[in-house]
């Protein structure tokens, strides 16, 4: 097949044709229903002979399909099937797009025939910057503006520091900026630091030129440093540790030698020491080859039902009506629970209510006494009911024993927990402010004849307001709002994370715009303040939380000193209290039990890249847990009386437990700090992290600190089973749940292998007397898709990682590995990562940015896409939705859930669930 062919993608069948020169793309289906370009047809004889057909494997990116693996189809046979089983059609896929399949090899780059192709076509993303073009000015208005503003106080010349800046790249892109102003000073045959506006125009021009072979010799001019028109491997090493840096990939620039090596073995093979623009080009070309697109409009259109949209879409009321409708179904288990809750509250409010519309009070004090009142009713209620959802054990044990959680969402206890505590919030001012700003002035301006009714409950008139707060009620109330303000106030999540500090006064610019004497005086109290950024953060949320001990004590009190009700059976807040503080008690009692008899002793301890601590520790006997569960963590040595939940990572079936901590507060920071200095540094042979390792039978006295657990506790993911299908999403530190979902299914699935003689069929069963583990195994197929800030992050699983690569043989786990920090697919600050990753995964199969065999990808995903893609796969089906981290894109995750589960034509449903513990 020559080297200017490139193959058509038509669903699973596709058939090769020879490449033609004309770029346009129009549509016509021919005898096979085959989707293909008649401007791509030629009548080169020649080329007969390479006619054939293949089965393509593709998926769905962004906007487009995007093909992944192409094998030979040869056998009529298996050509008849693929004719069966073809589905191109609008109920399936919904966009399409033509594909570069290069086949010639990577070497022959003289051979190599560049025309309008579609690898071609993904080269014109190549860009310096995204140029916001405004009226037709390429965007040189935005650019002379920053240059005005640079070069105010430089006489109008800008410094080759300032360059990155002017064009509108990100901050930490200086060094790349800089060899860019230096190779196009090189190609004016200049060596100043600094240019005026007429050069910056110039150079504006040449970067934001909309030919590809302009800003290709940009850039091959940016690598040649002495400008011979030639490339040697030192300056691909230089460019190599450039892109790295300014893309966070600390790992590449440490092996940017080598990577320059490969590129010349691939590139020079006949050892010249350097080469050419082309075969830069060329180079730029290969990393294209997975993502390169060219969209056809029609076909768009013609295959447009992969986005959800309703009939009602264009209608604004029509679409809010569905959006509520949406809503409510999506949410019915909330909504019933929440319906319920608000009920009982209204009931008991206007229950109380009434009853002092009747009662003699109401004369002295009216409606202020029944509004009080009302309030307390919701407050016992609520005071009662808020301590069940933080009863872990008995929702664990209540969401994996019972049948409830088909009604009852479990998933939402601490959610709930945080609304009761805002009623309670609202219950305590209202019933606070009508006592103390209109019940007890009432009493105190009451005429005699009035207050006679009242003296069987408060005895002879007081004379001043000091009487009520004195007493019991009074006493015990004031304290009781006391101690939950501050509780309430450091739970919130601007204290709880410490997001309000008291700033360092010396990174405050804006104290040098104050005289001497007054930015003294602010330094000194920034100074002074500085303690109080110990009283926030979790430490703070934890130990106020406690001061509720002292809050359900003087609760007690001030129910048993009522003045109205003097009788101790109508005297009903212990009534409330009963229940729900025993069961409280004694969930406490049995995790503290608990982890005094299973002890464990630490394996392994390593601190990896982003101070994040990889425990592994000894199982104890009978504990049994679920992918997806989590337990508390304790360290004496840290904090006697503080225990963190931590996601188990490792599965079920494995012989140790595991968790991985970062550091994100003081007491995460204290714990890594006490086993980094335990720790040993890396020997010969071993990876550059801290860790130690022990054996399970080693008695002797160790070095690290002892760490109690306590658990397991049921969590969202662990619902995963009852899925076909899994999307599971993690962010940063939040895949540690999913880590153990992939092994657990990893583990299942190598089971399953060996009980079904290595066989894997969709929808077997297994023998109805056979009721083991493996029967109930229903899930088919994990997407794991984890997003990274750093590269560094990839080594908290790598392990993981390589052993599915390694095990997971039919394809059942798909991971997406995304990293963040690297600019996004087409920048030249990462074209040629994307290209050198590309060429090193070709030869060597392992990914530079992450060090597995699992490719990694540039930027977020394109959520969007992704939901396409598991729909057009999966079509009738229910999809599960896990997500941990943070709560960045959790409402488009959400409504993307709901949008495709309620407007898709493939009848593919996805419940969404995320990790809240």
């Amino acid at each position: 097949m020559g080297t200017n062919e490139i193959e058509v993608v038509s669903s699973e069948l596709i058939e090769r044709v020879p490449h033609h020169n004309n770029g346009s793309l129009n549509r016509r289906k021919t005898k096979s229903n085959s989707v293909i370009s008649p401007e791509l047809e030629q009548d080169d004889e020649d080329d007969d002979d390479d006619e054939g057909f293949a089965e393509a494997t593709f998926v769905l990116q962004g906007d487009s399909v995007t093909l992944e693996s192409v094998k030979p189809v040869t056998d009529n046979g298996e050509i008849g099937k693929l004719e069966k089983k073809r589905s191109f059609g609008v109920s399936v896929v919904k966009t399409a797009s033509f594909h570069l399949k290069r086949l010639a090899a990577f070497s022959k780059v003289k051979k190599y025939d560049r025309t309008d192709s579609a690898a071609f076509h993904a080269l014109k993303k190549f860009k310096f910057i995204t140029v916001a073009k405004t009226d037709g000015d390429n965007g040189w208005s935005e650019v002379e503006k920053r240059f005005d503003d640079i070069t105010e106080e430089t006489n109008g010349l800008l410094h080759r520091s300032q360059f990155s800046k002017c064009i509108g790249m990100k901050k930490g892109s200086e060094n790349f900026g800089g060899e860019l102003f230096d190779g196009m000073c090189r190609r004016k045959h200049m060596v100043p630091d600094s240019i005026d506006k007429a050069v910056m125009k110039e150079f504006w021009e040449q970067i934001s030129e909309p030919k590809f072979d302009s800003r290709l010799k940009t850039f091959f001019d940016m690598i040649d440093k002495n400008g011979d028109g030639r490339i040697t491997e030192n300056e691909i090493t230089e460019i190599i540790s450039l892109s790295a840096a300014t893309n966070n990939l600390s790992n590449i620039k440490n092996q940017a030698k080598e990577y320059a090596a490969l590129i010349m073995e691939e590139l020079d093979p006949d050892g010249l020491g350097y080469i050419m623009v082309e075969h830069l080009e060329m180079l730029l070309l290969h990393g294209s080859d997975d993502s390169t697109e060219i969209e056809s409009k029609d076909l768009s259109q013609m295959l447009d039902s992969i986005k959800p949209r309703s009939k009602y879409e264009d209608s604004p009321i029509g679409k809010r009506c569905i959006e509520t409708i949406n809503f409510l179904h999506d949410n019915w288990k909330r909504n019933w629970i929440l319906i319920l809750w608000i009920s009982v509250m209204c009931a008991l409010f206007t229950y109380k209510f009434i009853q002092y519309r009747r009662k003699a009070a109401y004369e002295v004090m009216g409606h202020c006494v029944c509004m009080a009142k009302g309030a307390a009713e919701t407050l016992k209620l609520n005071m009662a009911i808020i301590l069940l959802p933080v009863c872990r054990n008995t929702v664990t044990w209540l969401r994996s024993k019972t049948k409830l959680g088909i009604v009852v969402p479990f998933n939402d206890n601490l959610n709930f927990h945080k609304v009761i505590a805002v009623a309670i919030a609202i219950g305590v001012g209202i019933h606070a402010i009508y006592h103390l700003a209109c019940d007890f002035p009432s009493l105190l301006h009451a005429n005699s004849e009035k207050y006679k009714l009242m003296e069987p409950y408060f005895g002879k008139q007081p004379t001043n307001y000091w009487h009520f707060v004195k007493s019991w009620e009074g006493v015990t109330g004031i304290i009781m709002v006391v101690l939950m303000t501050i509780a309430f106030t450091l739970a919130s999540p601007w204290f709880r994370r410490s997001r309000v500090k008291v700033p360092k006064p010396e990174k405050l610019k804006c104290l040098e715009t104050l005289d001497s004497r007054r930015k003294i005086f602010a330094f000194n109290t920034l100074k002074i303040l500085q303690p109080l950024n110990n009283l926030i953060g979790f430490n703070a949320f934890w130990y106020s939380h406690h001061l509720f001990v002292f809050v359900y004590a003087l609760l007690i009190v001030h129910g048993i000193k009522l003045y109205f009700t003097k009788e101790w059976y109508k005297k009903t807040t212990w009534m409330y209290l009963a229940i729900p503080i025993i069961i409280y008690a004694l969930e406490r009692l049995t995790r503290l039990l608990r982890s005094r008899i299973k002890s464990v002793k630490i394996l392994k301890a390593v601190v990896y890249p982003g101070d994040v601590l990889g425990l592994h520790m000894s199982k104890p006997k009978g504990f049994k847990y679920k992918s997806g569960q989590y337990m508390f963590v304790n360290c004496a040595d840290v904090s006697p009386f503080q225990w963190h939940p931590f996601s188990i990572t490792s599965s079920p079936e494995d012989d140790y437990l595991s968790v991985h901590i970062k550091d994100q507060g003081d007491w995460t920071k204290s714990l890594i700090s006490k086993f980094k200095e335990s720790c040993r540094k890396p020997t010969d042979g071993q990876s550059g992290l801290l860790r130690v390792d022990c054996s399970p039978v080693d008695n002797s006295p160790s070095t690290l600190p002892k760490v109690m657990i306590d658990g397991p506790y049921g969590a969202p993911a662990q619902d995963y089973k009852q899925y076909e299908i899994v999307l599971l999403v993690g962010l940063g530190i939040g895949a540690t749940p999913m880590i153990s979902i992939v092994k657990d299914i990893l583990n299942n699935v190598k089971a399953k292998e060996n009980e079904e003689g290595n066989t894997i069929e969709e929808g077997t069963r297994s023998s109805q007397n056979k009721k083991t583990h493996l029967s109930n195994f229903k899930t088919r197929k994990a997407y794991f898709y984890w997003v990274t800030g750093e590269q560094g992050f990839f080594d908290w699983f790598k392990g993981v990682m390589n052993e599915v690569s390694e095990e997971d043989h039919y394809g059942v786990i798909d991971i997406h590995n995304h990293l963040t920090s690297i600019f996004e697919e087409g920048d030249s600050r990462s074209t040629l990562i994307a290209a050198l990753q590309s060429l090193n995964y070709a030869k060597n199969g392992i990914d530079i940015v992450a060090g597995t065999p699992v490719k990694s990808h540039f930027a977020r995903p394109n959520w969007r896409s992704v939901y396409k893609h598991v729909e057009a796969n999966h079509p009738n089906k229910r999809v599960g939705v896990f997500y941990c981290g943070n709560a960045a894109p959790v409402e488009e995750l959400r409504k993307l859930a709901s949008d495709y589960s309620h407007n898709s034509k493939t009848n593919t449903k996805f419940d969404f669930h995320k990790e809240n513990f």
